[in-house]
């Protein structure tokens, strides 16, 4: 594969993450391979080994016959994530501070530069997207095989429906997005400071400051369900 190929790989992989992420390609959508090849510049089966790929990763679901779907969200999926983002997350952060090492923190940092910037100048699509990539890096530093793939998944959905969140149109979250960013800094202190216990508990908060929002987003008529299927009700 020449180097113009693999470049044009790299660029629809990321963007694709990107587009799923903020809902540019919306949950339960098919995609088109041969569109895809034709908007990046490849053929079919470099094309089928990134949706492949994606599909392994929680972006996509692959039906055969039908092709790659982006993963739908539907209350069974948010009933489960519900039960598994309050343990995982406090997990992720206790390691984190267990595990973490110079270079981490240092682009921890960078990164909340990065939010802190996306929060002040509105951008919901890129305050979603820098607070994923702030928690994928707790995750690497928590240096888990067996939590990384199941904080990954959640951070799709996390970020998916946090474009709701994230977003200036909703003036009445403001006060819970700025206590997001100032969370976010106290993450990076107790990091560095080794407090396991309290990186867990702020863990938690942390959640509980985004639970409320993403509870009305579930409700029915809100979230996307898989062609073809009526929506079930919450217990």
């Amino acid at each position: 594969m020449s180097n113009e190929s693999k470049r044009n790989k790299s660029n629809c992989l990321e963007d694709l993450r990107r587009r799923i992420l903020t809902e540019d390609l919306e949950p339960g959508c098919y995609l088109d391979e041969t569109e895809i090849a034709e908007e990046y510049g490849l053929s079919r089966p470099p094309v089928r080994e990134l949706l492949r790929q994606l599909a392994g990763d929680g972006y996509l679901v692959l039906h055969e016959n039908r092709g790659a779907q982006v993963a739908p969200m539907t209350h069974k999926t948010l009933r489960n994530f519900f039960i598994a983002a309050p343990m995982t997350y406090a997990a992720i952060g206790r390691l984190a501070a267990d595990n973490a090492t110079k270079p981490q923190i240092m682009r921890l940092k960078d990164t909340q530069l990065l939010f802190r910037a996306a929060m002040r100048d509105g951008d919901a699509a890129q305050r979603a997207l820098t607070n994923e990539r702030f928690h994928s890096i707790m995750g690497e530093m928590a240096d888990n095989e067996y939590l990384l793939p199941s904080l990954k998944r959640l951070l799709i959905d996390h970020t998916r429906i946090g474009m709701t969140f994230y977003s200036p149109k909703n003036a009445n979250l403001a006060d819970q997005r700025a206590a997001a960013v100032e969370q976010h800094d106290q993450f990076i202190s107790l990091i560095e400071a080794g407090d396991a216990d309290g990186c867990s508990e702020l863990a938690i908060a942390h959640w509980e400051l985004s639970r409320a929002q993403i509870e009305s987003f579930v409700t029915p008529g809100t979230f996307f369900v898989p062609l073809g299927r009526a929506p079930e009700s919450m217990p």
